[in-house]
């Protein structure tokens, strides 16, 4: 069954722009905090960002400053803006509860990050 549906990756040049969308089935996104993940090739997934049920956010240090993650709970979505993109932002962006817990990855959304 489809839990979480990524969206709006794509390619961008660097210092660009994207916002990624995350729709989570409702009971997932009704009682959990949310967050963002990515993996980059050859390396394991990461934590990018978090939100709380209450709307309060947290970020890695990496993404601090340029990234902005938000949540709709009326539509079950979790968004992510993210600005002054680097390559070093390339990756398969994931969204997933916060903190993970069992192995459930939705298919992502690749953002690339050229120089």
């Amino acid at each position: 069954q489809v839990q979480l549906v990524e969206s709006g990756g794509g390619l961008v040049t660097a210092g660009g722009s994207l916002r990624l969308s995350c729709v989570a089935a409702r009971n997932i996104f009704s009682i959990n905090n949310m967050g963002w993940y990515r993996q980059a090739p050859g390396k394991q997934r990461e934590w990018v960002a978090a939100i709380t049920k209450g709307g309060s956010a947290i970020y890695a240090d990496s993404v601090k400053g340029r990234f902005t993650i938000s949540r709709d709970n009326a539509k079950n979505t979790v968004n992510l803006q993210m600005n002054s993109l680097k390559s070093e932002d390339t990756a398969v962006y994931y969204c997933n509860v916060w903190p993970v817990r069992g192995n459930y990855w939705g298919q992502g959304t690749q953002v690339t990050v050229s120089s």
